[in-house]
């Protein structure tokens, strides 16, 4: 189903089809066409962007790591490559990327070409206002130059002259302006994902459990590094029933 949606997806990324804050809506049509065609899977429109959105976050963490040094891409398992150590201190300092030291993630090489692009930033929001500031000069020069040549084509005894006053008409719509413009970025500025729980806080939940040999201590320790849903699971379930679940996880 992901090789079917990203073909779609690199196919008009080349026609240009790529949108601010995702892709134009006949691509998330066709997308969505392509795979019901090829998986004989039902689904809508709704389910390609969220698996897009998960597409985004991947590339985001991991392209944040391998800006790093000491950590590598392995393409034959498809997963990040790094030293403990290293791995370690990066995970301290980046909790949202606790969970990919072993997360398998397929089709790289598509989505680090679809999904990197510049976002809304620091930098886009100064180009904001400064396209503003241009924008108000053309209007202060235009409001100039037809004031000049009414004036200049009146004889000065037919009629009391009006005096135009441009300077607050400006501001209330420089002021209009920016506020678009200032919602356009915060619109396009994607959520921040969800905290992802620490090795620390697995490690410390599954310590209060008893009797677990180190076999399966670390079994069920490299099953919620990999997935946080499960390890919230557990960590909702009474205490007389989380063994049994480890130990249910474990043999599945």
């Amino acid at each position: 189903m992901d090789k079917a949606m990203l073909d779609v997806f690199v196919e008009y990324f080349k026609k240009g089809d790529r949108a601010q804050n995702g892709w134009k809506p006949h691509v998330y049509t066709a997308a969505v066409k392509k795979v019901m065609e090829k998986c004989q899977v039902e689904l809508t429109k709704e389910n390609i962007i969220s698996r897009s959105k998960t597409f985004d976050k991947h590339y985001v963490i991991i392209n944040n790591m391998l800006s790093q040094s000491g950590f590598g891409w392995d393409d034959d398992k498809n997963m990040v490559s790094v030293e403990d150590d290293v791995w370690n201190n990066y995970s301290k300092a980046n909790k949202d990327a606790a969970s990919y030291r072993y997360k398998v993630i397929k089709y790289w090489d598509m989505i680090s070409t679809l999904y990197n692009r510049d976002r809304a930033t620091s930098e886009g929001a100064r180009t904001a206002n400064e396209s503003t500031a241009e924008m108000a000069e053309e209007i202060a020069n235009t409001t100039a130059t037809n004031k000049h040549a009414n004036s200049s084509t009146k004889d000065d005894e037919d009629r009391p002259k009006k005096r135009y006053r441009s300077d607050d008409s400006i501001a209330t719509m420089l002021g209009d302006k920016l506020d678009n413009f200032t919602a356009m970025f915060k619109a396009d500025t994607p959520e921040p994902p969800p905290k992802l729980a620490s090795p620390e806080e697995i490690w410390a939940l599954l310590g209060g459990i008893p009797n677990l040999e180190d076999d399966q201590l670390l079994e069920i320790y490299d099953l919620l590094v990999a997935d946080d849903r499960k390890f919230k699971s557990l960590l909702a379930l009474p205490e007389r029933m989380k063994k049994k679940w480890v130990l249910k996880q474990i043999r599945t």
